[in-house]
């Protein structure tokens, strides 16, 4: 049997249980009267529940059973039925005058990318939103993901686009779910990056499985998630819970050098800033954002053997390359580094760097 969802009927009418009452009384030749008389309860309340103007209690029903012989389950469910259909259709009409709310939202990107199904019917689009957001309706998107009590709602990247930053965030918080954490170890986290450091010498398929499951092992959720338009993040920092924080990155700039300083800037939150903050990379800067930057450049590489570095070399490609083989880590990062330090071109060695491309 198709259980897709697709294939179920779904009726825009809700029938009430007394219409099926009334039946088995004319079908067994009762009146209303004697079963109001049998089951002890007042006449205008048989009467009511008939109409659909009152509902079938969990002790009317054991009382039909008594007196019918058909199931109290089956009074019950006939009453549940009928009260989640009567929702439903209530919903569909609420939803109905909410579907202009969708074109705030990249929904052609989150189809796109696989996150929800496109539906001709604009409800069942916006269902399908609020599933993936999972959200009760539109209000509590905007209390969720816009209220006071988030805490990078007046940051600069949020602000661009704040309905395409959610979405970006919300699926990495998904992503998240799906990797199984031990608790938070910072010590733990720390040794982790070491050995992560000598993964960027490494090429996507054998770094991007060690890094998450290494992370996981301290109690951060690596989530690689492509951005999509309208965001400028290449990074993200927040935490679940005490115990588990969330690195979400994209490839936005499609380098080695990008993606690496950009996890270890997200490290540097989790490991010097508070648990109760998200941090987006892309954001302006701050103190705390400044401090992250630190962190990245200095564990990358070290402040000492940096300036020693940049005061006898000419930096030329091989001196970058020994430089780099010395470190244990890609000459992109050291490319990247000078680059942003004005002591090469930016046209200089980018031929160092390693291109990445999502699949």
């Amino acid at each position: 049997m198709n259980k897709d969802k697709k294939n179920q009927f779904v009726p825009d009418y809700a029938v009430p249980p007394g219409e099926t009452l009334l039946e088995t009384l004319e079908a067994i030749g009762m009146s209303q009267a004697e079963l109001a008389e049998r089951t002890g309860r007042p006449k205008k309340t048989i009467n009511e529940i008939i109409k659909g103007k009152a509902a079938i209690t969990p002790e009317t029903a054991l009382q039909f059973e008594r007196v019918l012989g058909i199931s109290a389950g089956f009074w019950n469910n006939l009453e549940r039925n009928f009260q989640e259909t009567l929702a439903r259709i209530n919903e569909q009409k609420s939803l109905q005058r909410q579907i202009t709310w969708l074109k705030k939202l990249p929904v052609n990107e989150l189809i796109k990318k696989g996150w929800v199904k496109k539906h001709e019917d604009k409800v069942r689009q916006l269902q399908d939103i609020l599933n993936f957001f999972g959200v009760a309706s539109p209000e509590q998107w905007e209390t969720r993901w816009m209220g006071a009590q988030v805490s990078y709602r007046t940051s600069k990247v949020f602000s661009n686009d704040p309905y395409a930053i959610a979405s970006w965030l919300r699926m990495g918080e998904l992503t998240a779910r799906t990797i199984s954490c031990k608790p938070f170890d910072a010590p733990k986290f720390r040794n982790a990056l070491l050995s992560i450091r000598q993964l960027t010498v490494k090429p996507p398929e054998h770094f991007q499985g060690e890094v998450i499951r290494l992370c996981a092992e301290a109690g951060v959720a690596v989530a690689f998630v492509p951005e999509i338009p309208g965001i400028r993040a290449s990074g993200a920092t927040w935490w679940v819970n005490p115990n588990k924080a969330v690195i979400q990155l994209t490839l936005r700039y499609k380098s080695d050098d990008q993606l690496w300083f950009s996890f270890f800037h997200e490290a540097g939150h989790i490991l010097l800033h508070g648990k109760k903050e998200v941090f987006i990379e892309g954001d302006g800067k701050n103190s705390k954002e400044d401090e992250a930057d630190r962190f990245a450049s200095d564990f990358l590489i070290p402040p000492k053997q940096y300036r020693q570095f940049i005061q006898s070399a000419k930096c030329s490609k091989a001196a970058i390359q020994n430089f780099a083989s010395d470190l244990g880590i890609a000459p992109g990062i050291i490319v990247g580094r000078l680059q942003h330090d004005n002591k090469i071109q930016h046209s200089v060695c980018n031929d160092l760097k390693k291109r990445f491309e999502w699949e």
